[in-house]
């Protein structure tokens, strides 16, 4: 029975005391499975981001617990960020904490735990460090260590051997060779994430109130951001059913197993097809919902999910093509550099940090997408070792089904191979307590201690005070661009069908898999985010309005009203109610 803390929660500690799921929610929104959270995150992205950050010169490897590292929170299985740290992070670069807080908290936030100085947080060593870092990231032309990541995990991916002929001691060991890579790409998600944030950090002072819409014009159609080539091919796939009949009559006859029979036709059509959907699956198949943790379906492990993306993109225009939209985006980015390079001509200081931000935006923008698409290869890896040792439990008769495998704990992994009977009753018993963790909804903020899993309220008793007409939401300016449809509330994608082309997508947040409705979509509302994720990124590159950061959208916002989405000022107007 699940009792007041999780099996594998963290403990705040007395020099990381408070931890907040501003900025969290969009990495691991749901919360983080047995495996997911022991066997890939505690080894890859916590120590990651020590590693990454030591890189930097932001922190020292010794100033984190040894044995837990305090750089992320886990609370009810969900994922936090730590305040203290990134807070410290302000300080020694210089930005100070205050301007931390406001990148993860409105005026009108929940208590917010006030800042505690100590002698260890000043550290002129660091903040010498940091502005060395900085600045380098200011005039690189490229990182060329996410470049050589992407190689090496597709190394991974072609090493990968018939799963089916490996032993079940083997499939361990090759999960457990993921490990050091997750370490090793999740310390350059660390360094996309701080480049990325430097240029959003200079540009709005230089460029001023003008142009509300020139930040996010600034960083649309940058181009190489790699969760867009998703859009790109799954829109080419689209087309492909639509100028074939053998291919459209396939998909009319159920999209469950549209892909066995086309790929058993033949055809001139069909064999083209297929193989643009094998590429596809080379390239993004460990991507998907929810995709940090192996315990979530991804493309590769479940294909209906790529079928039902290109079933839902059939029905959107040709003006939907990913590819002119990121043109023009390319086109208008291009206009302004030249414009504000003629405006600030005369003040070379000016001159110059426009364009040390600008390029830092255009390396890491998309080299942030990248890292962190290296890292999913690499959990995708692990997924597919896994579901292989689960599909073995399931038969013979060991699990209820192959994804339970995934409600182990790091350290039973090697007692189960020599004796899954034994943990048969505790993995069944251990998914129903996981599964009850979606339906609580988890404290914003964790300040020293963390209240009891009783104590936190269910999902669906929360409520939000309704709009009215003419209310005027603020989030904020994600992706440009001004549009009125049909707000349509999407709780996770099998509402995927409530949304005709042209209505205004609203979610919690998103992630590579809702992708396909951004091409339908005229444009995005996200309850969480930032100018950084994915929800903004992907709008932009597609050339559709985005605006984040309105706080409870999902349930402030009736399905069905009519609403003006301004992604320049980021701004949400209700024009009718349903």
């Amino acid at each position: 029975m699940l009792g007041d803390r999780w099996i594998y929660d963290r403990v705040p500690t007395e020099r990381f005391p408070n931890y907040t799921r501003g900025n969290a929610g969009e990495v691991l929104a749901d919360p983080v499975s047995p495996i997911g959270w022991t066997f890939c995150c505690e080894p890859g992205m916590v120590r990651g981001c020590v590693d990454g950050f030591e890189q930097m010169g932001v922190f020292d490897a010794l100033e984190y617990d040894a044995e837990w590292p305090e750089t992320f929170g886990l609370f009810g299985g969900y994922f936090y960020n730590s305040l203290a740290q990134s807070r410290l992070f302000g300080i020694r670069s210089g930005a100070g904490w205050e301007a931390i807080d406001n990148t993860f908290f409105d005026t009108e936030s929940q208590d917010i735990p006030p800042y505690v100085a100590a002698d260890w947080h000043d550290s002129p060593r660091h903040t010498q460090k940091l502005q060395q870092t900085i600045g380098w990231c200011l005039s690189t032309p490229n990182v060329p260590e996410i470049d050589r990541h992407k190689d090496e995990v597709k190394a991974l991916r072609d090493s990968r051997p018939d799963l089916t002929t490996l032993t079940d001691v083997q499939l361990v060991a090759r999960a457990r060779t993921m490990q050091r890579f997750l370490r090793a790409t999740f310390s350059q998600v660390v360094w996309g994430a701080l480049g990325s944030s430097i240029g959003n950090g200079i540009l709005p002072t230089l460029l001023g109130d003008s142009d509300p819409g020139a930040m996010s014009k600034l960083i649309t159609g940058i181009g190489g951001v790699d969760s867009t080539d998703i859009a790109n091919r799954i829109f080419q796939l689209s087309r492909r059913v639509n100028a074939s009949s053998e291919l459209q009559a396939a998909f009319a006859a159920g999209v469950d197993g549209a892909f066995e029979r086309i790929a058993a036709s033949g055809s001139d059509d069909a064999t083209a097809f297929t193989a643009a959907v094998e590429e596809f699956m080379y390239e993004h198949g460990s991507r998907g919902p929810n995709e940090y943790d192996p315990f979530s379906w991804s493309y590769e492990s479940k294909p209906l999910l790529l079928a039902q993306a290109v079933e839902k993109v059939r029905s959107a225009g040709d003006d939907a093509d990913p590819e002119r939209a990121q043109a023009a985006g390319s086109a208008e980015r291009q206009r302004l550099i030249e414009h504000y390079s003629e405006l600030f001509k005369d003040n070379p200081e000016a001159l110059g940090m426009f364009h040390a931000a600008v390029n830092s935006l255009a390396v890491f923008m998309s080299a942030r997408e990248r890292c962190k698409g290296n890292h999913i290869r690499v959990v995708g890896e692990v997924r597919e070792a896994f579901l292989e040792l689960g599909r073995r439990a399931h038969a013979a008769g060991h699990i209820a089904h192959e994804r339970q495998v995934f409600m182990l704990l790091a350290d039973e992994v090697d007692a189960w191979i020599a004796d899954p009977a034994s943990l048969t009753a505790t993995l069944a018993e251990r998914e129903t307590d996981y599964l009850s963790l979606y339906e609580l909804e988890p404290p914003y903020i964790v300040d020293t201690t963390v209240p009891p899993l009783s104590a936190w309220p269910r999902k669906d008793s929360l409520t939000a005070e309704q709009v009215q007409v003419g209310d005027v939401l603020k989030g904020v300016a994600g992706s440009p661009g001004v549009v009125t449809g049909t707000a349509r509330i999407l709780s996770d994608l099998d509402d995927a069908d409530k949304l005709d082309p042209g209505d205004i997508l609203i979610a919690e947040s998103t992630d590579p898999s809702w992708t396909p409705l951004f091409l339908a979509a005229g444009g995005v509302i996200t309850n969480i985010g930032a100018v950084g994720t994915h929800a903004v990124i992907v709008s932009r590159e597609l050339g559709i309005p985005c605006v984040p950061s309105i706080a409870d959208a999902t349930r402030r916002i009736p399905d069905g009203a009519t609403i003006t989405l301004d992604g320049s000022v980021g701004t949400v107007t209700i024009d009718a109610l349903a």
